[in-house]
């Protein structure tokens, strides 16, 4: 019965899923399958032959492995690796080759025969390159093909770089890169300009000779290609559908990458469900979507036909679950995000006492405050509440190289018009022109360059809290050390970081805090930024009363918002308060017009911010809700 049961939550599925709490624990899960094949094939005097990927998700994976070696003697010497892929061209000893990642990530730490590592060469001639890739599809076949082939898979679908358009039965060949691909690539290139726009690629013909195919996903930003790889039809626009012809494929996945699975999004739709009352509201707005109708206009014959007669027959009637469904939102809109002082504060988000408020405003980098929450913010200071903002890191990485030039230029300009002595500025500033004429992709800036693009993102964040109507006193500058690398990767979090947190909290003893929970951060620093609020305040919650009662609001706006179930408070904007939102992010200079990472939405922040606030206004509108401009959306944290 079981066994049924599953089957039947999985029939969207086409190939086997397994899922995990957390990547840690998958990739260890992983690790222990390619060690016991290692074992095997040494008692068996035979070598065992992986297919290794790169990026971030195969590292938890060789992380095991290498503690596995040092901890507990697992030898790599009857290993034979062939990597997936390089970019082209690509020198070996560059930061972003995978040659350097594999060494960093594994190779250098294991007892493997450096003869028996295979990866693309990013140096060949083009004319080469052809023979290359044959004479590598004849390698794997000589030493009797893959055992195990590790996968990642990307935003487009693409395993290894087969990107959209990839033969079932490609080989080894020369490939030219999706555009999402390499944006999603420009970080650690410092800009999408510097990504190689070609790259060598097994084909997925080669991948699919493997004995054993592991993909691994990580993470809500996987959730929507995962859902195409493991639910869509095969096709050549997602790559990935192509192992749903394999008898040897598993998908290995978190939670949050299965998260838009059938059967956990919409379990209605396979199974019998236990409504809760986030599951009821999530499939009611998911049913008024589906059909275009607001919730006061359903019927029991909707809910019947789109799989929601259980929760008709258990709940119903139906007029009686919308008309509570409704009220559920229609309680989450209030216009004083602070609380409502003097009011029945039973049906609203924020509690009505005290009516005037210590708030603090997190934002990880110098805009998301006024990007994500700045109606929310003004309004705040509008009200009267006593509201402080704190700017976790410097955001010095998000500068152009130009802009850090201009500002120089001005100050040596100025100090001359000043009368003052220029020369030890001239001087920094002819080192800093050197140094930036020959500087390589992604490359540490100088301490006088990194200093110049801080104090420059720090101007634009006073003025922006300033035009929100905050006095410079409640104008923080945090500067956590764990960003402050002078890289796109970040230094591990400290306790120092924490530290400087609860100083800051115990400071000014907030009745409300809000924080980015915008965790689909191409740049991680969003979730960091978060789980540093959060330890501190967990740890200052165990002895100080203020803390216990402080209340911990998620925003999100600059990457994706909210989804319409979730939100717990929507704050409307009046076409006035949109235009003041805008003005506010305007004061951020130097990310307007062209960001240095923008991810994969090219639109500007402010306009990016506009456009999901009036869609989040719209949505509840369609839901029948009343008309507004604009709303910001916020999700209460629950300890």
């Amino acid at each position: 019965m079981a066994r049924l049961n599953l089957l039947e939550e999985t029939r969207f599925e086409k190939l086997p899923v397994t899922i995990f709490e957390n990547p840690k624990v998958a990739s260890i899960k992983v690790a222990n399958r390619i060690a016991d094949l290692i074992r095997k094939k040494q008692s068996e005097n035979a070598p065992a032959v992986l297919g290794l990927a790169t990026g971030a998700t195969p590292v938890g994976v060789y992380a095991e492995l290498v503690r596995m070696h040092k901890e507990e003697g697992l030898s790599f010497k009857n290993v034979i690796t062939f990597n997936l892929d390089e970019y082209y061209p690509m020198q070996p000893d560059a930061d972003q080759s995978y040659v350097s990642f594999m060494n960093k990530q594994l190779f250098d730490h294991v007892d493997i025969d450096r003869n028996n590592i295979n990866i693309p060469d990013g140096t060949l001639k083009l004319e080469d390159i052809p023979a290359f890739c044959l004479n590598y599809e004849k390698k794997i076949a000589e030493v009797g093909g893959l055992d195990i082939q590790v996968l990642g898979i990307g935003r487009t679908g693409h395993i290894g770089f087969n990107e959209p358009g990839s033969a079932p039965n490609s080989g080894t060949r020369l490939v030219t890169l999706d555009d999402l691909t390499r944006k999603d690539a420009a970080r650690d290139f410092g800009g999408k300009s510097f990504v190689p726009t070609k790259a060598i690629t097994m084909g997925i013909g080669t991948i699919f000779h493997a004995r054993e195919i592991i993909l691994m996903a990580w993470n809500g930003k996987k959730a929507p290609i995962l859902k195409k790889a493991v639910e869509g039809e095969m096709s050549g626009e997602v790559p990935a559908t192509y192992l749903q012809m394999s008898d040897n494929v598993e998908f290995v996945v978190d939670v949050e990458a299965a998260s838009l699975l059938t059967r956990f999004d919409t379990p209605w739709l396979v199974k019998d469900c236990v409504w809760e009352e986030m599951l009821t509201r999530k499939a009611v707005i998911w049913l008024a979507n589906t059909l275009g109708k607001p919730v006061l206009k359903l019927t029991e014959d909707d809910y019947n036909n789109h799989g929601m007669a259980q929760l008709a027959i258990e709940k119903g009637p139906v007029y009686n679950i919308n008309i509570h469904i409704f009220n559920k939102l229609q309680h989450t809109i209030t216009g004083w995000p602070g609380g409502k002082p003097n009011a029945d504060d039973s049906q609203r988000p924020e509690r009505a006492e005290p009516s005037t408020k210590r708030v603090l405003i997190f934002s990880p980098h110098p805009d998301d405050d006024v990007i994500s929450m700045g109606g929310t913010f003004i309004r705040l200071v509008d009200q009267q509440h006593d509201v402080h903002v704190a700017y976790q890191t410097s955001g010095n990485t998000a500068v152009w190289d130009d802009d850090a030039l201009r500002f120089v230029e001005f100050n040596i300009d100025f100090a001359k018009k000043m009368g003052l002595d220029a020369a030890p500025t001239e001087t920094m500033y002819e080192d800093m022109r050197s140094f930036l004429e020959v500087k390589k992709p992604n490359q540490i800036d100088t301490k006088e360059i990194q200093t110049v693009k801080g104090l420059i993102r720090k101007g634009e964040a006073i003025a922006g809290a300033r035009y929100c109507g905050l006095e410079d006193d409640h104008i923080h500058f945090m500067a956590l050390p764990f960003y402050e690398s002078g890289k796109s990767q970040k230094n591990p979090v400290t306790s120092e970081d924490v530290r400087r947190t609860i100083e800051l909290l115990q400071q000014v003893k907030p009745h409300q805090v809000f924080a980015a929970g915008d965790f689909e951060d191409p740049h991680g620093t969003h979730i960091v930024c978060f789980n540093i609020i959060l330890d501190a305040l967990t740890e200052l919650r165990k002895t100080e009363a203020w803390a216990q009662d402080c209340w911990l609001w998620m925003y999100r706006g600059a990457w994706h918002e909210f989804e319409t179930h979730e939100i717990e408070m929507a704050v409307p904007l009046s076409p006035q308060e949109v235009e003041r939102k805008k003005y506010a992010i305007f004061k951020h200079q130097s990310q307007k017009d062209r960001a240095v990472f923008p991810g994969d939405d090219e639109r500007e922040f402010w306009k990016r911010a506009e456009d999901r606030n009036r869609e989040t206004a719209r949505r509840y509108d369609e839901l029948g809700l009343a008309e507004y401009e604009a709303m910001e959306a916020f999700v209460r944290w629950k300890f």
